[in-house]
Formats: structure tokens, sequence, C-alpha cells
């Protein structure tokens, strides 16, 4: 009982981070149509930023946490404005230059930060903290992410489903036309829409940072994390990044600890049956 409740705890905060890396990467997606392969490097970039100004500069560990958001949500901004806007509808075009975008970010952050592992970081309040489940310890550190993960998931389906920005969002993945014709500037509410999928994804950086050590190329690894995620849970929808992530999150877990020969090969697994299955995914946008 004790092994299955601690994988299913470790597999649920796991998959929170991942929720948090996807649910931009999704949206982008779905709303604009842009194949943002860099999406891995603002994580990356996010966790950096937030070892930098905790353990470098020695600063608070949430100020840490906002400004690696923040840091990621510029840089994201900028990598649409600059490149990315004159690529709509250009899916090769899209998917060469970002996925360049990646080895020139890692080339960047080894050349700032040097290529060595930089161990786990977290919050002084947190640190080895540990809460009694029965007979077993579990860190409040994943207790918290989780938490943490399922107030994201709160906001980002409240600005979703419940405004009126989310309704053009929505109505912008439908139609983008007829939205247009309404005289809403869609151009302006797709560079909202970038920047707070890269926002978000700087967040996950550095609350992921917490679980994960930071290492360039990290955003490459990530990366194949979030596209299974998204072709699990479906393409442009908060519900299926959230579903998607908990999902890979868990088979991994218990893939690990179950079949560690096979670890490697559980989340393809899953991709595989749910693209037999449901092609969109299990809570995608069906055209």
């Amino acid at each position: 009982m004790d092994f299955f409740l601690s994988n299913l705890l470790n597999g649920i905060s796991y998959g929170m981070i991942l929720f948090l890396i996807a649910a931009g990467m999704s949206i982008v997606l779905g709303i604009m149509g842009i194949t943002n392969l860099a999406h891995g490097s603002l994580y990356m970039i996010g966790a950096y930023i937030g070892w930098t100004i905790f353990v470098q500069l020695g600063m608070n560990f949430w100020l840490a946490v906002f400004a690696g958001a923040v840091v990621s949500g510029i840089i994201g901004l900028l990598i649409e404005r600059i490149f990315l806007k004159h690529l709509y509808k250009q899916v090769n075009e899209q998917v060469l230059l970002t996925y360049g975008l990646v080895y020139i970010t890692t080339n960047l952050v080894t050349w700032i930060w040097g290529g060595r592992y930089r161990l786990q970081f977290t919050a002084p309040e947190l640190d080895m903290h540990t809460v009694n489940l029965g007979s077993f310890s579990f860190p409040l550190t994943r207790i918290v992410i989780t938490i943490f993960g399922i107030l994201v998931a709160l906001i980002l389906w409240y600005l979703q489903d419940k405004t009126r920005i989310g309704a053009i969002v929505r109505a912008g993945m439908d139609d983008k036309e007829m939205v247009q014709g309404l005289g809403i500037n869609l151009e302006l509410v797709s560079m909202a829409v970038f920047f707070v999928a890269s926002f978000v994804a700087g967040l996950a950086g550095v609350i992921g940072a917490q679980l994960l050590s930071t290492y360039p190329g990290l955003g490459e690894n990530v990366l194949l994390l979030t596209l299974a995620v998204i072709i699990v849970g479906g393409i442009g929808s908060i519900q299926g990044a959230l579903v998607g992530g908990l999902l890979i999150g868990l088979i991994d877990n218990f893939g690990k600890a179950l079949f560690p020969q096979y670890a490697m090969f559980t989340i393809y697994f899953a991709m595989i049956i749910v693209l037999l299955i449901k092609p969109s995914g299990l809570l995608g946008r069906s055209k």
C-alpha cells in the first residue's frame, strides 16, 4: 500500500510540473497555429534565472520564481515578435526555426552558466520538511508543488472558459477571420497568449527545479515530455494539458518503479494507444 501511495503522489507532483510546461505550448499551438519547439528552452531559462537569483545572489525564493517567469515571458514574446509572427501557417519553417533556437539557447546557457549540473534548490521553508502519511513520510515540497499546480490550473481554466479574453481565444482557435471581422485585434491577443504561455513555462522551470536538476540540454529533454503530454491530453485545452500531464507523470513514475528496464518506453506506449483510440487527444479540440 505504501509503495502504491508513494508512487501515486510522486507521479502527481511530477505530472503537475509537466502540466505547467505543456499548458502554454498547447494553447499557443491551438490559437496561433505555431509549433514552438523552443518552449522547453523557456523552461530551462526560467530554471537558470531562478537558480541565479536564489542560489548565487541569495535572494528570496519566491522572487526567484517570479523573475524566472518574467524573463522567460519576455524572451518568449521577443521570439514571437521577431521571428514567429512572420511564419504563420508555415509549419515546416516554424519547426526548423524553433528547433534551431533550442540549440542556440542551449549553447548560450552553457556559455553563461557553464556545463555543470546545478542541483535542485528548494524554498527554505520547505527544505527537508516531510509530512507523515501512515507508515511513511512524504516531502512537503512535492505536496506544495501539487497544490501550486492545481491553483495555476484553476486560474488558467477560469481565464480560458469564464472570461471575455478566454472567449476570444477560443473563437480565434475556430475562426480567426470571423474574430478579426468583428474588429478584435487578434494579433494583440496572440501576443498576450504567447507571453502568458512563456511566463508559465518559466514559472515551471523554477518550481520544477525543486524536483529536477538544472543543466544545459534540459530544454530539449523537457520538450519530448511536453509533446507527449500534448499528444495524450489534446491541443488547445487547459483541461487536456492537465489530464495529459497527470497521466504521463503517473505512467512514467510507475513505469520506473515497476518496469525499470522498460521505463523509457512506457510514455511512448501511452502515446501510441491514445493516438490509435483518439488521434485528437483525450480532451483535444476536434475541428
